[in-house]
């Protein structure tokens, strides 16, 4: 099967291509892929498969290939939202949807699966097992749409889970790999504090919110700088500050909006821990009140060990021409849903390397001038398509 898939799979890299910029020229923003969803359910109208659709808080589609063997099942997965970015690349395939853009390779992920599913769908009878092709909505925004899925109990049957991702950080034909901890965990919080209002002249009279809150965006970064441990990864933003007044006002309210992240479930809970015991001395240092939202949107991404072995393994034993080189990844410090999955179903999440030819530094993920050598998307199909007949082989 592994060579009749490699062979299907290149007779069929321009439709990739072609599919990729159909969906790259009518991109659609999170929760709101009705267009999209409606397109990957066409693609597989009239083949020999299940097809599950409104799967989670949005439009989660799950499409079963039962092969015709016996054997485990295995979750692959491909996220199909945009972002709200005004495109500003020079390619005649463009958004025609204003202030929306695939700027993160959604649209490549979502093309090489549609194609490497209908390939084995074709080969469905040499499949020692079952394979969920799972078409995810909502990556882009918390809560996102896998943990959804995960909670409706639609992949409670399968063994492992696999995915990709386009990064712009190589060549193509280059698969980055990171064993263990890989992609850092999220927390958005916002912090109202209410103080007393008063004259500028007369600061005795009131407690100033501007100056707990600055306490606050100060007194923060010593939970990074003090209580993580020095060799563990940790980042607290303050990315909003609202104090507008009158220069002679005191303010007796503020609002800040921050971003944490942090690479361990460990330090997860430690800074949560911190922020709010750091909240809590503010209102009894400034006599002022605070109404603190936190929130963790998604977990530290890992990836189970002995199967991110044996997916180097397997991309390292071939020889493909399109495949070049298979290398460890750092750890990142960016934030994606496929955790939600790898929380429940042991897996691993890889990368695939898209950089443009020709250019020295590529415009990474969710910048307005992304884009991507689309030979990645034939290296995305044939290294998934490897993975997956190793693991039907060592089954």
């Amino acid at each position: 099967m592994r060579e009749r898939l490699m062979e299907l799979l290149e007779e069929r890299k321009e439709e990739i291509v072609q599919i990729r910029r159909y969906l790259h020229e009518n991109p659609e923003l999170s929760f709101k892929e009705e267009k999209t969803a409606q397109y990957i359910i066409d693609f597989y109208k009239g083949k020999d498969v299940e097809i599950q659709t409104d799967v989670g808080n949005g439009h989660g589609i799950i499409v079963t290939i039962k092969g015709g063997k016996h054997g485990k099942t295995i979750g692959l997965r491909a996220d199909f939202d945009a972002l709200p970015i005004v495109e500003e690349t020079d390619v005649p395939f463009k958004s025609k949807n204003e202030g929306v853009m695939h700027a993160c390779g959604h649209d490549g992920h979502t093309a090489y699966l549609l194609v490497l599913a209908d390939c084995f769908i074709q080969l469905k009878e040499s499949l020692a097992g079952t394979i969920k092709i799972i078409h995810q909505h909502a990556e882009e925004v918390p809560p996102g749409g896998a943990k959804s899925i995960v909670e409706s109990g639609v992949l409670d049957d399968v063994d492992n889970v696999f995915g990709i991702h386009l990064f712009p950080t190589h060549p193509a034909g280059y698969v980055g790999y990171r064993s263990g901890y890989s992609l850092a965990g999220r927390t958005f919080f916002k912090l109202a504090i209410q103080g007393i209002g008063g004259h500028g002249s007369s600061p005795h009279l009131a407690n100033d919110a501007i100056v707990a809150g600055a306490h606050f965006v100060t007194a923060v970064q010593t939970v990074i700088s003090r209580r993580l441990n020095p060799f563990d990864m940790g980042v607290i933003t303050i990315g909003s500050f609202d104090g507008k007044g009158t220069f002679n006002v005191i303010k007796d309210r503020v609002e800040l909006d921050g971003d944490v992240r942090y690479m361990t479930v460990e330090n997860q809970a430690l800074i949560d821990n911190e922020i709010h015991r750091i909240v809590h001395g503010i209102e009894v240092e400034f006599g002022v009140e605070c109404e603190l939202t936190y929130t963790a949107d998604y977990p530290p991404l890992y990836n189970d060990p002995e199967i991110t072995k044996n997916v180097v393994a397997s991309l390292e034993a071939i020889n493909d021409s399109d495949i070049k080189e298979v290398f460890e990844y750092p750890m990142l410090s960016g934030s994606e849903d496929f955790a939600y999955y790898l929380e429940k179903i042991p897996g691993c999440f890889f990368y695939i390397g898209c950089k443009p030819k020709g250019v020295d530094k590529a415009f990474f993920n969710h910048h307005p001038k992304f884009d991507i050598d689309e030979d990645a998307l034939l290296v995305a199909a044939k290294s998934v398509a490897q993975v997956v007949c190793s693991y039907y082989e060592k089954a």
